[in-house]
């Protein structure tokens, strides 16, 4: 993502070789920019800044535990819990967003 390649020229960490191109650069997954001299114009770039959220929808909830499991037992497993509506997991999987 472009934002990802907003880094200060001292952030920069080479990611290519002496005279790589825009594309090669790309190609590796790096970002280029070659507005300032004497920094690496072929960077890695930040990394993604991910959150969990616990799905708001039950019908898109992903079992993460059992039968009976208490909100301590699934928290502990890393997991939501909401012990409601009745048909749905009420200990289910976080879901992962890229912010």
């Amino acid at each position: 993502a472009r934002c990802q390649c907003k880094l200060l020229p001292s952030e920069r960490r080479n990611c290519g070789y002496p005279g790589i191109s825009a594309l090669e650069c790309a190609k590796a997954g790096c970002c280029f920019n070659t507005s300032v001299p004497g920094v690496p114009w072929c960077f890695a770039p930040k990394a993604k800044k991910v959150r969990k959220l616990c799905p708001s929808d039950p019908n898109v909830r992903i079992n993460c535990g059992f039968p009976g499991i208490t909100a301590k037992e699934c928290e502990r497993k890393g997991c939501c819990f909401r012990a409601y509506p009745a048909g749905v997991p009420w200990c289910f999987y976080h879901r992962t967003v890229e912010e």
